[in-house]
């Protein structure tokens, strides 16, 4: 992939060299197209000779070969890290006075900036207004991190981890799997860009059940492929709601992250989150029993003697979720709803088997099925899942892939049911 990574003027220019080596080890070609702020925080020889490519900050450096107009036509993908609130401001009102901000123009891949600057410049009427307007055109600015900036100053600016950007930039640019495409399918560039403006909301992680203050019933669930599925989704657009039940995973740049411990609490967020939602996608493992009674001291076990007797735990059913959620919707306002099946084969059926009557008994639009157990999905980050839908005996498989390609997959999946006049998906 052809990248074209511009570098604006700002002390997080540094870790801008931290993300360009973590795209060329990925075999990315890369071309630094820094500011000339930014070559007084890291020269050019640095650019030059971790991207191997020559480094211009003006459109008059080799210009028979017209830079100003070619690296933005022959990118891929376009990444601005760190973007300074006077990046933000000349790309949003067309200014073309220096090399990036040419590329910028002529640019037709997808484009993401990663704002960096002080809290009292972030939060400005005129930088929100800019970010707005560039929002509106397409272009995905991913929200800072809060913490620490320069001097003593902490919150919301800070230039997201170089691993934060690299992992949403390559979700942007993920077009449909090659081979996995559904028939009818639009171009990349359309697909990643049908999610703009759209509400949806995600579930990842496992949730917890207490038996006491110090055990829990629980799963295997790392919250990966949820987290993974967020990441895609605010990448390419969209607004986010990300319900996590025990995830260890920091919240994905531009998601709104709720936490949650239990089913009943995790429901609870998800009815929250519903209303105005273009999207529903029920990742998260949700244990199926909880204990009808919770005890408030620990459970202790016997000593001595012959007593080796274990307590007896009585279990009760949850809510089932995903069911709810279809038996809940309206005909006019209705998200579209994605359910997970995370199965394991037995003597009466395979994975695919138990997934589709999975898909039948719970009614929902899409439903993905993989296959878990110790050491497989669970906490891994590459996967194999099958996509089901409920007009069609065929079934697509994703995979071996990484979580990060199939939640691409699983969206282009989803923004070509949301364009589709299926009478779902219209909660916006």
């Amino acid at each position: 992939m052809r990248v074209v990574l511009g570098v604006s003027g700002g002390i997080a220019a540094y870790k801008a060299a931290l993300l360009l080596r973590l795209f060329t080890e990925a075999g990315h070609d890369v071309t630094v197209v820094p500011t000339e702020a930014a070559l007084r925080f890291v020269g050019e020889p640095t650019w030059a000779a971790l991207s191997g490519h020559p480094v211009a900050t003006d459109v008059w450096t080799s210009v028979h070969g017209v830079p100003h107009v070619r690296l933005g036509q022959e990118a891929d993908l376009v990444v601005v890290a760190p973007a300074t609130a006077d990046l933000l401001a000349r790309a949003a009102h067309g200014q073309a006075d220096d090399l990036l901000t040419n590329v910028l123009l002529t640019a037709r891949c997808a484009v993401m900036m990663a704002p960096a600057m002080h809290t009292e410049m972030w939060t400005h009427p005129a930088t929100r207004s800019n970010v707005a307007l560039l929002r509106e055109r397409g272009v995905h600015v991913l929200d800072p991190a809060t913490g620490r900036l320069t001097g003593v100053d902490t919150g919301p600016g800070r230039l997201p981890e170089p691993e934060e950007i690299f992992s949403a930039a390559l979700a942007l640019a993920q077009g449909p799997v090659e081979g996995t495409a559904p028939s009818g399918a639009e171009p990349e560039a359309s697909a990643r860009n049908q999610l703009t403006g759209r509400h949806v909301v995600v579930t990842a992680g496992g949730t917890r059940e207490p038996l006491d203050p110090v055990r829990f019933l629980g799963n295997r669930s790392s919250g990966k492929q949820g987290f993974a599925l967020a990441k895609v989704a605010a990448a390419r657009g969209a607004r986010v709601t990300l319900v996590s039940a025990n995830s260890q995973l920091p919240a994905p740049p531009g998601v709104d992250l709720v936490e949650v411990e239990t089913t009943l609490e995790l429901q609870e967020a998800v009815q929250a989150a519903l209303p105005g939602a273009d999207a529903v996608v029920m990742a998260a493992a949700v244990a199926d029993f909880r204990p009808r009674d919770y005890q408030d001291r620990k459970i202790k076990k016997t000593h001595g003697g012959q007593d080796d007797s274990a307590p007896t735990i009585e279990l009760v059913r949850n809510p089932d979720i995903l069911a709810g959620l279809v038996a809940e919707r309206g005909a006019a306002t209705s998200p579209l709803i994605v359910g997970f099946a995370a199965e394991t084969g037995d003597d009466t059926g395979d994975v695919l088997t138990h997934a589709r009557a999975k898909l039948q008994r719970k009614g929902c639009d899409l439903l993905v099925a993989n296959e878990v157990g110790r050491d497989v999905t669970f906490g891994k980050d590459d996967s194999i899942v099958h996509v089901l839908r409920p007009d069609t005996d065929d079934v697509v498989t994703v995979g071996p892939a990484s979580k990060l390609v199939i939640s691409a997959h699983i969206w282009d999946e989803v923004a070509q049911l949301l364009t589709a006049d299926l009478g779902v998906g219209a909660g916006q």
